[in-house]
Protein backbone atom coordinates (compact mmCIF):
# COMPACT_ATOMS: atom_id res chain seq x y z
CA UNK A 1 0.00 0.00 0.00
CA UNK A 2 1.60 3.94 -0.58
CA UNK A 3 0.08 6.91 -0.28
CA UNK A 4 0.88 9.48 -2.99
CA UNK A 5 0.20 13.08 -3.01
CA UNK A 6 -1.75 13.71 -6.30
CA UNK A 7 -2.39 16.80 -7.02
CA UNK A 8 -2.88 18.08 -2.89
CA UNK A 9 -5.35 14.96 -2.68
CA UNK A 10 -3.53 12.05 -0.31
CA UNK A 11 -4.23 9.24 -2.98
CA UNK A 12 -4.47 5.01 -1.54
CA UNK A 13 -3.32 3.01 -3.95
CA UNK A 14 -2.31 -1.02 -3.33
CA UNK A 15 -0.35 -3.01 -5.51
CA UNK A 16 -0.57 -6.32 -5.66
CA UNK A 17 2.10 -9.48 -6.88
CA UNK A 18 4.83 -6.39 -7.45
CA UNK A 19 6.88 -8.87 -9.42
CA UNK A 20 5.25 -9.21 -12.38
CA UNK A 21 6.00 -7.71 -15.68
CA UNK A 22 2.43 -7.09 -16.95
CA UNK A 23 0.63 -5.01 -15.28
CA UNK A 24 -3.21 -4.24 -15.30
CA UNK A 25 -4.40 -0.85 -13.78
CA UNK A 26 -7.66 -1.24 -11.76
CA UNK A 27 -10.61 0.82 -10.70
CA UNK A 28 -13.76 -0.07 -8.09
CA UNK A 29 -17.38 0.86 -8.44
CA UNK A 30 -19.12 3.77 -6.57
CA UNK A 31 -19.03 2.48 -2.75
CA UNK A 32 -16.05 0.08 -3.54
CA UNK A 33 -11.98 0.62 -3.05
CA UNK A 34 -9.10 -1.55 -3.42
CA UNK A 35 -10.44 -3.73 -1.60
CA UNK A 36 -12.93 -4.95 -4.27
CA UNK A 37 -9.77 -6.43 -6.68
CA UNK A 38 -7.97 -8.81 -3.85
CA UNK A 39 -9.68 -12.19 -5.19
CA UNK A 40 -8.71 -11.18 -8.65
CA UNK A 41 -5.14 -10.18 -7.30
CA UNK A 42 -5.22 -13.74 -5.71
CA UNK A 43 -5.97 -15.44 -8.91
CA UNK A 44 -3.57 -13.61 -11.34
CA UNK A 45 -0.40 -14.40 -9.24
CA UNK A 46 1.52 -13.49 -12.58
CA UNK A 47 -0.09 -9.81 -13.03
CA UNK A 48 0.75 -6.96 -11.20
CA UNK A 49 -2.65 -5.57 -10.26
CA UNK A 50 -2.33 -1.75 -9.27
CA UNK A 51 -5.61 -0.96 -7.64
CA UNK A 52 -6.38 2.70 -6.99
CA UNK A 53 -8.65 4.18 -4.29
CA UNK A 54 -10.71 6.85 -6.76
CA UNK A 55 -11.14 10.25 -5.10
CA UNK A 56 -13.89 10.06 -1.94
CA UNK A 57 -13.81 6.46 -1.47
CA UNK A 58 -11.96 4.23 0.54
CA UNK A 59 -8.74 5.41 2.13
CA UNK A 60 -7.94 8.30 -0.33
CA UNK A 61 -8.84 12.08 0.84
CA UNK A 62 -12.59 13.72 -0.26
CA UNK A 63 -11.95 16.70 -0.58
CA UNK A 64 -14.99 19.22 0.44
CA UNK A 65 -16.11 20.65 -3.48
CA UNK A 66 -17.46 18.50 -5.78
CA UNK A 67 -16.24 20.45 -8.60
CA UNK A 68 -12.45 18.24 -7.94
CA UNK A 69 -14.63 15.28 -8.33
CA UNK A 70 -15.36 15.98 -11.82
CA UNK A 71 -14.01 13.59 -15.02
CA UNK A 72 -11.56 16.27 -16.09
CA UNK A 73 -9.83 16.51 -12.46
CA UNK A 74 -9.73 12.49 -12.19
CA UNK A 75 -8.28 11.99 -15.39
CA UNK A 76 -5.60 14.26 -14.34
CA UNK A 77 -5.18 12.62 -11.16
CA UNK A 78 -4.82 9.28 -12.52
CA UNK A 79 -2.16 10.14 -15.26
CA UNK A 80 -0.17 11.74 -12.19
CA UNK A 81 -0.66 8.70 -10.31
CA UNK A 82 0.76 6.63 -13.29
CA UNK A 83 3.39 9.09 -13.73
CA UNK A 84 4.49 8.91 -10.51
CA UNK A 85 4.47 4.95 -10.37
CA UNK A 86 6.47 4.79 -13.60
CA UNK A 87 3.72 3.43 -15.77
CA UNK A 88 3.95 4.06 -18.97
CA UNK A 89 2.14 1.23 -20.84
CA UNK A 90 -0.79 -1.21 -19.38
CA UNK A 91 -3.75 -2.67 -19.59
CA UNK A 92 -6.55 -0.39 -17.82
CA UNK A 93 -9.88 -2.57 -16.03
CA UNK A 94 -12.84 -0.61 -14.64
CA UNK A 95 -15.78 -1.89 -13.09
CA UNK A 96 -19.34 0.38 -13.36
CA UNK A 97 -18.35 3.74 -12.46
CA UNK A 98 -14.48 2.88 -12.56
CA UNK A 99 -15.64 1.68 -16.01
CA UNK A 100 -16.60 4.98 -16.75
CA UNK A 101 -13.65 6.44 -15.64
CA UNK A 102 -11.47 4.43 -17.25
CA UNK A 103 -13.38 4.80 -20.58
CA UNK A 104 -13.00 8.53 -20.87
CA UNK A 105 -9.34 7.86 -19.22
CA UNK A 106 -8.66 5.20 -22.73
CA UNK A 107 -9.65 7.99 -25.39
CA UNK A 108 -7.91 11.27 -23.47
CA UNK A 109 -4.44 8.82 -23.04
CA UNK A 110 -4.83 6.08 -25.57
CA UNK A 111 -1.18 5.47 -25.89
CA UNK A 112 -0.66 4.71 -22.36
CA UNK A 113 -3.53 2.11 -22.81
CA UNK A 114 -2.39 -2.02 -24.42
CA UNK A 115 -5.90 -3.04 -23.37
CA UNK A 116 -9.03 -1.61 -22.02
CA UNK A 117 -11.19 -3.93 -19.88
CA UNK A 118 -14.70 -2.38 -19.26
CA UNK A 119 -17.06 -4.56 -16.72
CA UNK A 120 -20.72 -3.28 -16.23
CA UNK A 121 -19.63 0.12 -17.81
CA UNK A 122 -21.07 2.89 -19.66
CA UNK A 123 -19.83 5.98 -22.12
CA UNK A 124 -22.75 7.95 -19.86
CA UNK A 125 -25.94 8.89 -21.48
CA UNK A 126 -26.85 10.01 -25.33
CA UNK A 127 -29.17 13.07 -24.78
CA UNK A 128 -29.22 16.42 -22.58
CA UNK A 129 -32.30 15.67 -21.14
CA UNK A 130 -31.40 12.16 -19.73
CA UNK A 131 -28.14 13.80 -17.75
CA UNK A 132 -30.47 16.65 -16.58
CA UNK A 133 -32.73 14.23 -15.03
CA UNK A 134 -29.76 11.98 -13.79
CA UNK A 135 -27.90 14.90 -12.29
CA UNK A 136 -31.34 16.08 -10.29
CA UNK A 137 -31.45 12.12 -8.73
CA UNK A 138 -27.89 12.16 -8.07
CA UNK A 139 -28.18 15.69 -6.24
CA UNK A 140 -30.98 14.28 -4.17
CA UNK A 141 -29.36 10.86 -3.40
CA UNK A 142 -26.36 12.87 -2.58
CA UNK A 143 -28.13 15.22 -0.13
CA UNK A 144 -30.18 12.07 1.39
CA UNK A 145 -26.81 10.68 2.43
CA UNK A 146 -25.36 14.12 3.93
CA UNK A 147 -28.56 14.38 6.08
CA UNK A 148 -29.56 10.17 6.61
CA UNK A 149 -25.89 9.07 7.16
CA UNK A 150 -23.68 6.12 5.86
CA UNK A 151 -25.45 3.51 7.47
CA UNK A 152 -29.06 4.60 6.07
CA UNK A 153 -27.71 5.16 2.48
CA UNK A 154 -25.72 1.93 2.38
CA UNK A 155 -29.14 -0.54 3.88
CA UNK A 156 -31.03 1.30 0.87
CA UNK A 157 -28.19 0.73 -1.75
CA UNK A 158 -27.71 -2.66 -1.45
CA UNK A 159 -31.10 -3.48 -2.05
CA UNK A 160 -31.72 -1.45 -4.85
CA UNK A 161 -32.72 -3.86 -8.23
CA UNK A 162 -29.38 -3.59 -9.68
CA UNK A 163 -27.26 -5.70 -6.91
CA UNK A 164 -30.26 -8.32 -6.59
CA UNK A 165 -28.54 -10.79 -7.94
CA UNK A 166 -26.10 -10.68 -5.04
CA UNK A 167 -28.36 -11.31 -2.26
CA UNK A 168 -27.62 -15.10 -3.49
CA UNK A 169 -24.30 -14.79 -2.55
CA UNK A 170 -22.94 -16.67 0.75
CA UNK A 171 -23.64 -14.51 3.93
CA UNK A 172 -19.90 -14.62 4.50
CA UNK A 173 -19.34 -12.67 0.85
CA UNK A 174 -22.19 -10.42 1.65
CA UNK A 175 -20.94 -9.16 4.66
CA UNK A 176 -17.43 -8.39 3.22
CA UNK A 177 -19.44 -6.10 0.49
CA UNK A 178 -21.29 -4.32 3.40
CA UNK A 179 -18.45 -4.09 5.03
CA UNK A 180 -16.04 -2.56 2.44
CA UNK A 181 -18.99 0.05 1.57
CA UNK A 182 -19.36 1.01 5.13
CA UNK A 183 -15.90 1.93 4.98
CA UNK A 184 -16.77 5.14 2.72
CA UNK A 185 -17.81 8.47 4.49
CA UNK A 186 -20.86 10.97 3.41
CA UNK A 187 -18.51 13.59 2.25
CA UNK A 188 -16.63 11.42 -0.36
CA UNK A 189 -19.78 9.57 -1.97
CA UNK A 190 -21.84 12.79 -2.00
CA UNK A 191 -19.42 14.61 -3.87
CA UNK A 192 -18.61 11.69 -6.08
CA UNK A 193 -22.65 11.84 -7.21
CA UNK A 194 -22.40 15.71 -7.66
CA UNK A 195 -19.30 15.77 -9.34
CA UNK A 196 -18.88 12.52 -11.84
CA UNK A 197 -22.43 10.69 -11.64
CA UNK A 198 -23.77 9.55 -15.09
CA UNK A 199 -25.52 12.48 -15.44
CA UNK A 200 -22.46 15.17 -14.87
CA UNK A 201 -19.46 13.02 -17.16
CA UNK A 202 -19.56 14.14 -20.75
CA UNK A 203 -20.92 11.72 -22.53
CA UNK A 204 -18.51 9.07 -24.64
CA UNK A 205 -20.89 7.46 -26.94
CA UNK A 206 -18.99 10.02 -30.24
CA UNK A 207 -15.47 8.69 -29.29
CA UNK A 208 -16.27 4.97 -29.24
CA UNK A 209 -15.18 4.63 -32.71
CA UNK A 210 -11.82 6.65 -32.34
CA UNK A 211 -10.66 3.60 -29.98
CA UNK A 212 -7.72 1.85 -31.52
CA UNK A 213 -6.78 -0.76 -28.56
CA UNK A 214 -8.41 -3.78 -27.85
CA UNK A 215 -11.42 -3.32 -25.71
CA UNK A 216 -13.13 -6.59 -23.41
CA UNK A 217 -16.56 -6.00 -22.09
CA UNK A 218 -17.98 -7.93 -19.58
CA UNK A 219 -21.27 -7.93 -18.58
CA UNK A 220 -23.63 -10.53 -16.54
CA UNK A 221 -26.65 -11.90 -18.25
CA UNK A 222 -28.82 -10.74 -14.92
CA UNK A 223 -28.18 -7.26 -15.89
CA UNK A 224 -29.93 -7.03 -18.86
CA UNK A 225 -29.42 -2.84 -19.04
CA UNK A 226 -25.56 -3.31 -18.64
CA UNK A 227 -25.58 -6.07 -21.49
CA UNK A 228 -27.47 -3.96 -23.88
CA UNK A 229 -25.21 -0.89 -23.79
CA UNK A 230 -22.19 -3.49 -24.14
CA UNK A 231 -23.55 -4.95 -26.90
CA UNK A 232 -24.25 -1.46 -28.78
CA UNK A 233 -20.84 0.01 -27.32
CA UNK A 234 -19.47 -3.68 -29.32
CA UNK A 235 -20.89 -2.26 -32.73
CA UNK A 236 -19.22 1.30 -32.59
CA UNK A 237 -15.98 0.08 -31.43
CA UNK A 238 -13.59 -1.11 -34.05
CA UNK A 239 -11.65 -3.56 -31.90
CA UNK A 240 -13.91 -4.94 -29.24
CA UNK A 241 -15.60 -7.91 -28.06
CA UNK A 242 -18.37 -8.51 -25.47
CA UNK A 243 -18.52 -11.59 -22.93
CA UNK A 244 -21.81 -12.41 -21.22
CA UNK A 245 -21.23 -14.29 -17.51
CA UNK A 246 -24.01 -16.71 -17.21
CA UNK A 247 -26.25 -16.23 -14.31
CA UNK A 248 -24.72 -13.07 -12.93
CA UNK A 249 -25.90 -9.98 -12.02
CA UNK A 250 -23.69 -6.30 -12.21
CA UNK A 251 -20.61 -7.30 -10.43
CA UNK A 252 -19.20 -10.22 -11.99
CA UNK A 253 -15.93 -9.80 -10.38
CA UNK A 254 -17.73 -10.08 -6.78
CA UNK A 255 -20.28 -12.60 -7.93
CA UNK A 256 -18.25 -15.14 -9.97
CA UNK A 257 -14.48 -14.13 -9.36
CA UNK A 258 -13.10 -16.75 -10.94
CA UNK A 259 -14.63 -16.82 -13.77
CA UNK A 260 -13.87 -13.23 -14.09
CA UNK A 261 -10.32 -14.06 -13.42
CA UNK A 262 -10.29 -16.46 -16.40
CA UNK A 263 -11.54 -14.12 -18.73
CA UNK A 264 -9.10 -11.53 -18.04
CA UNK A 265 -6.19 -13.59 -17.97
CA UNK A 266 -7.52 -15.03 -20.98
CA UNK A 267 -7.31 -11.40 -22.90
CA UNK A 268 -4.31 -10.51 -21.54
CA UNK A 269 -2.65 -13.05 -22.71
Amino acid sequence: MAKLNIRGIETNVEVWNEGAEQVVVALHGFTGSTVTWRNLANELKDVRIVAIDLIGHGKTIAPEKASRYVMNEQLRDLDEIFKQLGLDKFALLGYSMGGRIALSYAIEYPERIEKLILESASPGLRTSKECIERCDRDNMLADKIEMNGLTSFIDAWENIPLFESQKRLPESVRRAIRTERLTQCESGLAGSLRGIGTGMQPSNWLFLAQLDMPVLLITGSMDEKFCKIATDMTALCKNAQHVIVNEAGHAIHVENPAEFATIVKKYLM
